[in-house]
């Protein structure tokens, strides 16, 4: 395939997406404690993520504690689970779809156009995970910047943006981009021109010129008595 370095970029990308859509997952730094004002206690950090609170004092190991109760978490971050999770579960499938489409690869046959349309589906996979990765960050970061500058929130209670969120934004970026160039490589390679070869064995005859008929007019003797 004149397009396969284009492939391998894109599932390299795709990796890297789906090790970036795990680590924004499982890093509780999404929300970090914010020292604005009166409040310059910098011996004592705060994060939250989606799964575990973290605190981390000045002297002290970094100690944290899953959540208790799963009912009693805020709507938006049970949301925000859940797409995360599909975002995990869509990434894991789209790189091994992508992968059954590489050209060294034999569970598809010799097929190459079914190949190309595995490449396809794994790169429109990797930009949904790339859109599940990017709602549930944009929410938060939305909800952390409108309760930064809420005059009726606490100023202990304020949060700044975290490490996971950036990540996630890069996750994102690297996800689409791999994704766009799957599609690309799927959408070159159906462009491509077709020849079709004979099964060994088989021959076709030569077209050849029909030689002209000939009728030949037969004289019949006819005797007269």
């Amino acid at each position: 395939m004149a397009f396969y370095p284009l492939q391998i970029a894109g599932l390299v990308l795709g990796f890297l997406g789906m090790v970036g859509t795990l680590t924004t997952t499982l890093l509780p730094q999404w929300r970090v404690s914010a020292f604005i004002g009166s409040n310059i206690i910098v011996f004592e950090r705060v994060w939250e993520g989606l799964w575990m609170n973290c605190v981390r004092q000045a002297k002290d190991k970094l100690q944290c504690k899953a959540y208790d109760s799963l009912l009693a978490l805020p709507p938006a971050l049970e949301a925000s689970r859940a797409l995360m999770c599909v975002a995990v579960a869509l990434s894991v499938i789209a790189l091994l779809v992508g992968i059954c489409g590489m050209k060294k690869i034999r569970c598809t046959g010799s097929n190459r156009r079914a190949k190309a349309y595995l490449v396809g589906i794994s790169g429109v996979l990797f930009i949904l995970t790339g859109i599940f990765v990017l709602i549930p960050v944009c929410w938060m970061a939305n909800t952390i910047i409108r309760d930064f500058y809420n005059p009726a929130v606490h100023v202990g209670q304020k949060r700044e943006l975290g490490a996971s969120l950036f990540v996630g934004w890069a996750t994102t970026a690297v996800l689409i981009v791999g994704g766009a160039l799957l599609c690309g490589f799927c959408c070159c390679n159906r462009k491509r021109p077709r020849h079709r070869y004979l099964a060994p064995g088989r021959h076709v005859p030569h077209a050849r010129n029909p030689r002209p008929t000939v009728t030949v007019l037969s004289r019949t003797s006819t005797s007269y008595v």
